[in-house]
């Protein structure tokens, strides 16, 4: 009789992220019960092979324990983004989650999710690094695509890096759009691919007229200094692509190591047919 398989949590945002990790913990023998966050989650989650799927709205962290708990499991990843504004015009909480929200200094992404870490820990089950599934998909060191940054997009790159770890610090947001070394827009609550549409309708605003500037942009993605991989891990996408060549950006830094390419090499494709230089660092 062979033995019963290891059960893992999943706790379901949205986009891709949350498929890649359920198809990858099948994969390597889990059974997966999901917790799918109604505000964020894709139906079709429950069409993937989990050994179950719970819905679950933002703010029902007693729901969210007690079903873990039913379903006997005591490791659990975070996997999907909560869109940032959804926290604060969705989120009603039960009597668990209202109690951590009064004993919150600061109401950030990290503070809140390192506080529902540890709620989840004192109730013995154990948040762990949502990236440990997906190795291969983590930006690797070196320049990715076919075509290097310029010595303008360097420039931009180094600069972009240096405003970002700044921001980053205090969880405004990890993206920043530049343009001969200023900086045109910063990703707050609205996220990445949006905060590149502002950058580019702000150019393109600007007009068509005789500029000794270009006005092509780079896109700087960074991890926090304390990044923490249990949750918030910076991601791109196929639509990160497109969203930077409608913007006209023509090049995109990242961190090694600490940046998940959702859809692998094609994302690499993607940029290289659009023109746009990927590099981590």
């Amino acid at each position: 009789m062979s033995a019963p398989k290891q059960r893992l949590g999943l706790i379901a945002g949205n986009g891709n992220f949350p498929f890649l990790v359920l198809d990858a913990a099948r994969a390597q023998g889990f059974d997966v019960v999901v917790a799918a966050i109604k505000e964020e989650a894709s139906a079709e989650i429950e069409q993937r092979g989990a050994a179950s799927v719970h819905w679950l709205s933002l703010g029902e962290l007693s729901k969210l324990i007690d079903k873990f708990k039913e379903q006997g499991v005591t490791r659990a990843v975070m996997a999907g983004q909560v869109k940032h504004k959804q926290i604060f015009s969705s989120i009603r909480p039960d009597w668990r989650l209202a109690k951590l929200l009064l004993s919150l200094g600061t109401r950030n992404t990290d503070s809140l999710l390192g506080a529902v870490a540890k709620v989840l820990a004192d109730e013995g089950i154990i948040l762990e690094n949502s990236t440990a599934l997906l190795e291969p998909l983590l930006a690797k060191a070196g320049v990715l695509t076919e075509r290097a940054p310029s010595g303008q997009e360097k420039q931009n790159i180094d600069y972009g890096r240096a405003v970002a770890r700044h921001l980053a610090q205090y969880d405004i947001g990890q993206t920043v759009i530049i343009a001969e070394t200023a900086c045109v827009a910063v990703e707050a609550m609205e996220g990445t691919d949006v905060a590149i549409e502002r950058a580019g309708q702000l150019m393109g605003s600007l007009g068509s007229g005789p500029s000794t500037l270009s006005r092509a942009l780079t896109v700087v993605k960074i991890a926090k200094p304390n990044q923490d991989m249990r949750f918030d891990v910076p991601v791109i996408g196929l639509k990160t692509i497109a969203v930077m060549k409608k913007a006209a950006a023509t090049c995109l830094a990242l961190d090694a190591g600490r940046c998940l390419l959702l859809d692998g090499d094609a994302i690499l494709g993607s940029a290289d047919a659009a023109g746009i230089a990927i590099v981590a660092e």
